[in-house]
Order: structure tokens, then C-alpha cells, then sequence
């Protein structure tokens, strides 16, 4: 992996929610708590089914006037479907921006630097961002919005706005010398920052706990009610899910769909994404809750057998 890269975004689903009772329409959604938000903070949410399956991870920027929601190209479907059943549009209008908008990420050593003079921001103020909150820039004059990322292991930001100003945007920094990063890169980022992907990781058949959400700061437990939320407070206040997504580190190539098994050979769960890096095989597996990070699961497949580490998502 490079110590610097671009990310271009252009499977991401993009929604903005704008109205006089959107953050009222959200929080009675989302499993976070949107109306803590100040102007330009973040945070992880999910939307969940009334059983408490995730049907959308995605990211809330309070932006002004208005919330963007970031998520995975394929829960987008689902997330539109439930905001479109549920939001009045007299409450609340729902808009979906991916056709006309691109986000790309900005990350390593010396993304602030470099993104600065091209979004027309200081760096210091890119460098004072908290995690997932964003600001007002411009490219060539036209705004978009500058987001801490939380989607990289490798810190840095995310640009969105209008397709052909970003394109322009990652036109720009490639000439200055930010090579695009392969997409096998790309998923090492991702599994090292246990961000699960909707539709590989996780399902509508995933409990949102399962999913790990909890660990990665997608569930608020102390406001009122929401779409999912008596399953996920059960759950936090009364008992526990009985398997995990975790990470799994080995020498060798870590097959998806591969079995993984116990020291004695009991079978634990299953491999749901993995990437091969010089350094060896990461993955994000399906974990029964009894095998904790730090143990030796073996990951078998039809080429064999392959020794891994557990380790926590986050």
C-alpha cells in the first residue's frame, strides 16, 4: 500500500434529507442519535428492519439546512425504499444524489496539505476536523464538502460534490503526483478500519450487534424509540448475540466462503471478505462469540487448510 493514495467513491449511495422535521423523521430511523449532532459533526448509523437486521451502515453529516447520508451502492435501495415508506414529505423530503454526485478520498501522509489549495481551505483547519465531520470548500468555484474519512485505516478525507467537479478535483491531484489506489489496496484499508460492507459482511439477516456496529459507534442505547431498536436494547441491556464479525490475520490467502473451524475442529463461522497484502491474508469473518480475539482458528477450503489469528474489529 502507498503511503499516500486517492479513493474514488463511485459506488457510494448519496442521500440528503432536508425539511422542518428531519431530524425528528431520522431519529426515529437511524440507531444514532442525530439530534446530538452540532452543525458539520458525523457519525455512524445504521438503519435496521423491526427485528433489528441491518438493511443500510451508513454515515450522517449534519450539513446546514440538511443531513447527507453516505452509504454502501447496494444497501441504497433498501435505506431509499424504508425512507420513502416512512418520511412525510411534508415533514421531511428525501433526495438521492448518487447519479449526479462523486465523493473521492484523500488519504496518507499529506493529504491535508495537498487537498487544501485545491478546495480552497486552509490546511489547518482540514487537520482540525474531528472524525467524521466536514466543512464547506470550494473546487474552481463550485462547493462541495470536505469529511474527516473513517472509511481508510490511513487518515484522511473525503470531497463531495458535483460528478464533474470531483472528477476535475482527482484530475488535479493525480497530476500532482496521487496515484489511484488498486481496488485490492483499497479493501486492506477498509478490513484494517472494520468497516463491514452491506451485502458481503452483513445482511439483512445480520443483527446489528453481530455486525459489530456497537464497537464501531453506530448505536446510541440512552435515546427513544426506533425502527429495530427494542431487538438492539434486548440485546445490549439483557443478553448477547452469538457470533461476531471479526478480523482475521494469516500468512496465507484467506478464501471467502471458506469454513472456519476451532482448535478442535468444531466449525465457527465463515470467511464473508478478504484481501491478500505482502505482508500476508486479512479478512472479516462471521465469528461464534466463544472464540475471542487473540485465539487460532483454522479457515479451511478446497485448497487447503490455512492457520489465522482472531482479532477484534475495532
Amino acid at each position: 500500500m502507498t503511503a499516500s493514495f486517492l479513493a474514488p467513491r463511485p459506488a457510494r449511495g448519496r442521500l440528503e434529507v432536508r425539511g422542518p422535521q428531519a431530524t425528528a423523521v431520522l431519529n426515529g430511523l437511524l440507531t444514532n442519535d442525530v439530534s446530538t449532532l452540532a452543525e458539520g459533526a458525523g457519525q455512524w448509523a445504521a438503519a435496521l428492519t423491526a427485528k433489528g437486521r441491518v438493511i443500510a451502515l451508513l454515515r450522517v453529516l449534519r450539513d446546514e439546512d440538511r443531513f447527507l447520508l453516505d452509504t454502501d451502492g447496494a444497501a441504497l435501495p433498501g435505506l431509499l425504499a424504508m425512507l420513502r415508506k416512512y418520511v412525510n414529505p411534508r415533514l421531511a423530503t428525501v433526495t438521492d444524489l448518487s447519479s449526479t454526485s462523486l465523493a473521492v478520498g484523500v488519504h496518507g501522509a499529506g493529504a491535508a496539505a495537498a487537498l487544501a489549495p485545491q478546495v480552497a481551505c486552509a490546511v489547518d483547519e482540514l487537520e482540525a476536523l474531528a472524525p467524521m465531520a466536514g466543512r464547506h470548500g470550494t473546487v474552481d468555484g463550485t462547493p462541495v464538502v470536505v469529511v474527516r474519512s473513517p472509511a481508510c485505516a490511513a487518515p484522511g478525507f473525503e470531497v463531495i460534490g458535483p460528478t464533474t467537479t470531483i472528477e476535475s478535483l482527482i484530475g488535479a491531484l493525480s497530476a500532482a503526483g496521487w496515484a489511484t489506489a488498486a481496488a485490492g489496496a483499497l479493501e486492506t484499508e477498509r478490513i484494517l478500519a472494520g468497516v463491514p460492507t452491506w451485502g458481503i459482511d452483513m445482511t439483512e439477516e445480520t443483527i446489528a450487534q453481530e455486525a459489530a456496529l456497537d464497537s464501531l459507534g453506530a448505536l446510541a442505547f440512552a435515546k427513544g424509540c426506533y425502527t429495530g431498536q427494542e431487538v438492539v436494547a434486548r440485546i445490549h441491556f439483557r443478553g448477547h448475540v452469538n457470533r461476531l464479525l471479526r478480523r482475521l490475520r494469516a500468512t496465507s490467502p484467506l478464501a471467502v466462503g471458506a469454513v472456519v473451524r476451532d482448535a478442535a475442529g468444531t466449525e465457527v463461522g465463515d470467511v464473508r471478505s478478504s484481501v491478500s497484502t505482502a505482508e500476508g491474508s486479512l479478512a472479516i469473518a462471521m465469528v461464534r462469540r466463544e472464540v475471542p480475539p487473540g485465539d487460532t482458528v483454522r479457515v479451511v477450503s478446497e485448497s487447503g487448510e490455512t492457520p489465522a489469528i482472531v482479532e477484534a474489529l475495532h
